[in-house]
This record gives structure tokens, C-alpha cells and sequence, in this order.
């Protein structure tokens, strides 16, 4: 199995498995159009040719960004994708200079495992407005926010890897 970036070939894959969990309310429900047009945010787990699971990753602004769309498909549960989908997700954060990664779960200790931290969802206004205020779920979410930071190359906090930088360039 691999973990790899997503191509457009892999879209109709991703919207069964996302769409088959936004019918039990676990994700947002996402149309082939608005796949296509985010292929780059997302990764995949694969196996042979099979995509077994999905996560993207949504810049929100200059230091924030959204893991989304976590799905695995039931038949590779417990086999260390999500994690592997998780942290790809995370690992490119860094590499872009984004110093917080976030999501709204419903399963936040998965995500605690993987060294989140519960927070507020006022935390992340942008994504309130942009998502959850049109969402069914918007007058009794289930989902818990949940943050963590992000590490660049050299395995520093991109936090502080952008005082560094903000240092050196003065």
C-alpha cells in the first residue's frame, strides 16, 4: 500500500468513498465537479490499483489549513491508513509554511493519537462560515475541533520556523 497525491484518474474512487460516509453525516458531501477541481488537495491510499482511502488538505489562510475528507474504506480500517493520510496531510503543511493544521471530528481521539489538541470550533471562523453554516448538522454538530502544529523539513514547529525566517530577513 502507498500513500501518494492524488491524480484525476483516482476522482470517481474518492467520491464513493467520501459520499458513502457524508450519507451517514462522518464528511461533507462533495460532487465529481468540486473533486476535480481540488484534485491537488487531496491524497490517496492505494493498493495496486485500489484507492482504499482519502484525506485532503484545505489551505484556509497564510497559517491555517483543514484535513478533510478522511475516509478509509471499511475493508483497510485498522491497518494504519488514516494515520498515513493524516500525516501526509500534516507533512505538507509544513512544507508550504502553514503552521496550524486543524479538523472538525466526530472521532477526536483518533486525531488526539496523532498528537492533536481539542479546541473551541470558534477557533476557526473561516471554516464556520465557509462550511458548517450551510451544513445540516450547523444547530447540532457532533463534530469536535481539533488543532495541531505543523512541522517543517527539518522537523522544527513551522511556528517557529516563520520567527527564524522573519529574524534573518530583518
Amino acid at each position: 500500500m502507498q500513500i501518494r497525491k492524488a491524480r484525476t484518474a483516482d476522482i470517481p474512487a474518492i467520491a464513493r468513498l467520501v459520499n458513502s460516509r457524508a450519507e451517514v453525516g462522518d464528511v461533507l458531501p462533495r460532487s465529481l465537479d468540486e473533486l476535480y477541481e481540488c484534485v491537488r488537495d487531496f491524497f490517496v491510499a492505494s493498493d495496486g490499483g485500489a484507492v482504499l482511502g482519502c484525506s485532503s488538505l484545505k489551505v484556509m489562510g497564510e497559517d491555517l489549513a483543514e484535513v478533510r475528507s478522511l475516509v478509509v474504506a471499511p475493508e483497510a480500517q485498522g491497518t494504519g491508513l488514516g494515520r498515513g493520510l493524516v500525516e501526509a496531510c500534516v507533512e505538507e503543511a509544513g512544507q508550504l509554511g502553514i503552521r496550524r493544521v486543524f479538523a472538525l471530528t466526530a472521532k477526536p481521539v483518533f486525531f488526539e493519537r496523532l498528537g492533536f489538541e481539542r479546541v473551541a470550533r470558534s477557533a476557526f471562523p473561516q471554516k464556520i462560515w465557509k462550511d458548517c453554516f450551510s451544513c445540516r448538522f450547523f444547530e447540532s454538530c457532533p463534530e469536535v475541533a481539533v488543532q495541531r502544529m505543523a512541522k517543517d523539513n527539518d522537523g522544527e514547529t513551522a511556528e517557529y520556523f516563520q520567527e527564524s525566517n522573519a529574524t534573518r530577513t530583518e
